[in-house]
């Protein structure tokens, strides 16, 4: 008897896609994705590849179905109710959007920073070791190293290595971002997704995130939803640009922000409109 994959503890052990594999510089190839909520349609039979150690931008108004596509890449879009997702997102081979996929496997690999930093009422040290615990690492040893190690990806040890046992909740509110994507670090995931996450930010706190993110694509593949025209320019290798669910332009970040092939992308850019 076939155990289920939702039982199976690694994404690797889930049946692979019939898709021809991918390119080995692609992490992501998502085909024809269209997403629901209810009987309405967000995002439009999108198809795109995501390279492998990279920053992805995802630009375009409010509302026009970045975020969701970027939920849909580790299945948070499952915790809503009435919304539903039709066509492949690949990953390893794999169709991730599959009722196969052990979802909890899925977002170790695949992790994600919300726009408002989010971290637990507990210390610094717990905000990190919270999830490897959960998952079965305990050894205080190996927790400090990823703390460690973690903290400095992050950019963040060196400010709180002598507080650690201290409330996240008295850093700053950049501080506290770092943390959240040294938390996210600390579970090894391959891609990371990042949701606006210097929006809610003071302009130096921006800056160090960017300079972050650009740092971290070295280890990780990266896909941000931004509506900064700047920070997307800055930090991103391509960007592509959202409209009323379609995906109107992707190219490389240079070419869409100094000669894009598509009008209303050229119009979003100057501020002609959003």
């Amino acid at each position: 008897m076939v155990t289920t994959l939702l039982e199976k503890e690694s994404i690797e052990q889930i049946i692979p896609t019939t898709t021809v594999p991918l390119k080995m510089e692609n992490i992501l190839k998502v085909n024809n994705l269209e997403i629901f909520y209810g009987e309405k349609r967000a995002v439009n039979g999108i198809s795109m590849d995501i390279e492998k150690n990279s920053v992805t931008a995802l630009i375009g108004p409010s509302g026009c179905g970045k975020s969701t596509f970027l939920r849909s890449i580790n299945r948070m879009n499952d915790l809503i109710p009435g919304a539903r997702a039709e066509g492949e997102i690949i990953y390893e081979d794999l169709n991730i959007l599959s009722d196969r996929i052990n979802v909890v496997a899925l977002r170790k690999e695949i992790g994600m920073v919300f726009q408002k930093p989010n971290p637990f009422p507990k210390s610094i040290y717990e905000n990190i070791t919270h999830a490897l615990k959960f998952s079965g690492t305990r050894k205080k040893s190996v927790l400090d190293d990823i703390v460690q190690e973690s903290l400095e990806k992050a950019a963040l040890w060196d400010e709180v290595k002598d507080r650690l046992h201290k409330s996240a909740l008295s850093l700053s509110g950049g501080q506290q971002q770092r943390l959240c994507i040294a938390r996210t670090i600390a579970m090894k995931p391959t891609v990371m997704l990042l949701d606006e996450p210097s929006s809610a930010l003071d302009p130096i706190s921006n800056a160090k995130v960017e300079e972050l993110i650009v740092e971290l694509k070295k280890d990780y593949s990266i896909i941000i939803v931004t509506h900064n025209m700047q920070q997307a320019s800055r930090i991103s290798d391509k960007t592509a640009f959202f409209l009323n669910g379609d995906l109107v332009e992707y190219d490389s970040t240079e070419k869409i922000f100094t000669n894009p092939s598509v009008k209303k992308t050229e119009e979003y850019i100057s501020g002609r409109f959003g």
